[in-house]
């Protein structure tokens, strides 16, 4: 059942709950600040200061053409990566104390199919109805390889059976997109018109495309995506290791991140990064990074317990998908320039204020949020 769960601020957010990590909070809602509006804020003081480095940390937050990688192509996979995290304190722990798995298995597709719901009703199921509706949506993507990553996790017992599926998955993948011809084009064509992804997605998935050919959520895409979120499980269950001292993990995170981003760079000049396709070098570049950036925030917030910074984030990372669905349904745009719009008389200054404002509007919010013990769970 969807619900808002008002619980005490103890159990929700202090260790008394002993598996709860505050470093997966802090770096979820670092994700999320680049969807709610980090990107343009950034943008508009690339504008603003005519500085060239703010610029081309600015052109990082936007998505490569087609082939390639900045910053913002790793947004979507790293909270993929967050979930798959999260699946082992979710559902491993309950499966330890007894809980039978067609309990979970209930539990996993509510999810899915909650999330599908969203990402229709995100894409403006309300508003239009089904007519010309995209039916692929990011919510979607999330739910449906979150519910097979969670399916495999619950049938298997160890990491080396999940990295046997990752690696099966993968493998899987790649002989579609290269081996496997398609109509007119034949095999391993990556583009938008002659990829496997694109036909699959013509003939098979119901609704507007977002690219009228392909879909960057299509059905290849979620099968691929899944790979990215049972790599996050492998990190989540390493993190719930007991026997394991929190500096080891941090070390195997980062070592084992590095060797993902080693592996798909290597791959890179024959099989490109492509994210429209979720190739297999973007799914292992993305995971190696998140895994990295896993890495750094367990060892800053959860080893060093360095947390004075943290508050922040984490406000946005305990109501992620409230913000995200929040962000489509009030215009906070608006709001922003009828409270600073008359900060045009700064020029482009005004510009970087106005995103300020946008971005704070959200934060008092899922602040309010925060402080009544109010968060989203699905």
């Amino acid at each position: 059942m969807l619900r808002y769960k008002i619980s005490s601020m103890e159990k929700e957010l202090k260790p008394s709950v002993k598996e709860r990590l505050y470093s997966l909070d802090t770096l979820r809602g670092f994700d999320m600040f680049w969807i709610i509006g980090g990107g343009w804020l950034l943008g508009n003081l690339a504008d603003a200061t005519q500085w060239g480095w703010v610029g081309t940390l600015a052109k990082q937050t936007e998505h490569v053409e087609w082939a390639g990688f900045h910053f913002q192509d790793l947004i979507f996979p790293l909270f993929m990566f967050i979930s798959g995290v999260a699946i082992p304190y979710a559902l491993i722990s309950k499966k330890e104390k007894g809980i039978d798995k067609q309990t979970l298995y209930k539990k996993i597709f509510r999810r899915m199919v909650i999330l599908v719901v969203f990402g229709l009703v995100y894409n403006g199921m309300l508003l239009t109805g089904i007519k010309n509706l995209r039916v692929a949506s990011v919510l979607g993507q999330i739910g449906v390889a979150y519910f097979f990553a969670a399916l495999i996790t619950i049938n298997t017992n160890s990491v080396q059976a999940r990295i046997y599926w990752i690696i099966a998955i993968l493998l899987g993948i790649a002989g579609l997109q290269l081996i496997v011809p398609v109509p007119v084009h034949g095999a391993g064509v990556l583009t938008a018109e002659g990829s496997i992804n694109s036909w699959i997605d013509q003939y098979l998935l119901p609704g507007v495309l977002y690219n009228k050919v392909t879909d960057p959520e299509g059905l290849l895409c979620i099968v691929s995506a899944v790979t990215v979120t049972l790599i996050g499980v492998v990190a989540g269950t390493v993190l719930r290791r007991k026997t394991i001292t929190p500096v080891k993990k941090t070390q195997v995170l980062l070592v084992s991140g590095v060797a993902l981003v080693i592996i798909a760079l290597s791959l890179s000049p024959f099989y490109p990064i492509i994210k429209n396709l979720w190739t297999v070098p973007y799914n292992l570049l993305t995971a190696g990074i998140s895994m990295m950036l896993l890495a750094l925030f367990y060892f800053i917030i959860d080893v060093k317990m360095y947390r004075n910074w943290i508050l922040f984030f984490q406000v946005i990372g305990l109501n992620s998908i409230t913000i995200y669905m929040g962000k489509r349904l009030i215009d906070f745009l608006h709001i922003s320039k009828y409270i600073m719009g008359w900060t045009y008389i700064f020029g482009a200054w005004g510009d970087v204020l106005i995103a300020i404002t946008y971005i704070a509007l959200e934060w008092l919010l899922l602040y309010y949020l925060f402080k009544n013990r109010i968060f989203l769970k699905i």
